[in-house]
């Protein structure tokens, strides 16, 4: 298939990746023969210096995508309840924490009885969880996550009943209280010693289960000054982010401390809502570092597209080695003492692939490893030795983290 300069042009656009000379993949621009030559494109050219300076340039977003001011955060709540209208499902003797709160529950409404004589199956202990956010008043309703802590089978068809939830190192003030039926996602049906389940079902949801109590005050000044903070500290992102801030908006006179905090100053006559709404708004080229992200366990790879690599050449041949057993019936010799006997007679097999080799020329992008990986028909597993391989050689720049 041919490609002209003006596909070219939109494919590097919308991958992010220039399509440098030499490299693995690169189309050519076609040459005309007995054709008429094909119209130029509309004043479109593929300039890879400048893409290269917009990868040095990073990603344009918002301040407030990126960073938070001080005291603007998340509360976590906790808390413990029963789920009630199992299906048989709940937890069982070996749980008794479940049958005593149980117990306490009743108690409360005035009914006494002994937990060592329960032998209800509908009744799950669960923990409950929940984010209280920043400027909810009360009133205002947040989801909560349950989940299992006994030996329950499922909490498909229970209802959380009311619960409070409290902060850490405060057990004696709720600051939001949930209740509702739980939403698990999926299910789990058994009969005659045949079970299926899908997706995991001690784990479920309550979307707005819990009633906001109590607020947490937020404080978002100290001495007339604000602190900007980032998400991800980064020393070039923190003095661009200030750099920005002066360049629409000097009289906060901003100030980077250090790779994650902005200083500014709040001017006389603005209220903090009116400032922070300002900043949050300015845009702002976030640096973007090379990394490369890997979970051995799900045999996932996340490769930034700034990550680049040197030159160098990967040869790759797998080894296997098979050990098989077979049983064999011994005969004793006509008329001896010997006895029948069942041995088992070992055969160890290697097998060893041809090495395919794949040379990396420099500054290869992800778009070209991509396809030279391909080439080399690798699994996740195999891949992820290769990309460690080529960081510990020094050809890949970036960095790995492992999850």
């Amino acid at each position: 298939m041919k490609l002209s300069t003006l596909t070219l042009v939109f494919l590097a656009a919308a991958t992010g990746f220039p399509a440098q000379q030499g490299a693995p993949g690169a189309v050519s621009q076609p040459q005309a023969q007995t054709k008429p030559a094909e119209p130029k494109p509309l004043g479109i050219r593929l300039d890879s210096k400048a893409l290269s300076r917009a990868e040095e340039a990073g990603v344009e977003v918002r301040i407030k995508d990126i960073a938070r001011f001080r005291g603007v955060r998340s509360n976590q709540l906790t808390g413990f309840g029963l789920v009630m209208g199992l299906e048989g499902t709940g937890d069982t003797k070996k749980t008794p924490m479940t049958m005593t709160l149980l117990s306490n529950l009743l108690k409360d409404w005035g009914t006494i009885s002994n937990p060592a004589t329960f032998e209800t199956k509908n009744v799950a202990l669960v923990m409950v969880t929940a984010e209280l956010p920043p400027f909810v008043k009360p009133g205002t309703t947040i989801d909560v996550r349950v989940s299992s802590i006994g030996d329950a089978k499922s909490l498909q068809g229970g209802t959380l009943v009311q619960t409070p939830l409290y902060a850490a190192g405060d057990k004696e003030h709720a600051y939001a209280v949930a209740e509702g039926a739980v939403s698990i996602g999926g299910f789990n049906a058994s009969s005659s010693g045949n079970s299926v389940q899908r997706n995991h079902v001690t784990v479920g949801r309550i979307p707005s289960g819990a009633i906001v109590e109590d607020s947490v005050p937020t404080k978002t000044i100290f001495g007339r000054r604000m602190y900007l903070e980032l998400d991800s500290e980064d020393l070039t992102t923190a003095n661009r982010v200030a750099q920005a801030i002066s360049q629409a908006y000097p009289a906060f006179s901003p100030d980077a401390e250090d790779g994650a905090t902005i200083c500014l100053n709040l001017p006389e006559g603005m209220t903090p809502v009116q400032a922070m709404s300002l900043i949050e708004s300015v845009k702002v080229f976030a640096d973007i570092e090379a990394k490369v992200v890997i979970n051995e366990r799900t045999g996932t790879i996340v490769i930034g597209g700034n990550v680049r690599l040197g030159p160098a050449a990967i040869a790759h041949g797998s080894l296997s080695i098979k050990i098989e057993q077979e049983p064999i019936v011994s005969q004793p010799n006509p008329f001896s003492s010997g006895q029948t006997t069942v041995v088992n007679e070992t055969t160890v097999r290697a097998d060893q692939d041809t090495a395919k080799v794949a040379m990396i020329p420099p500054n290869t992008t992800v778009a070209d490893l991509s396809r030279i990986l391909q080439t080399l028909e690798l699994k996740p597993t195999e891949i992820i030795s290769i990309l460690q391989a080529l960081r510990q050689q020094g050809a890949l720049k970036a960095r790995i983290e492992l999850q």
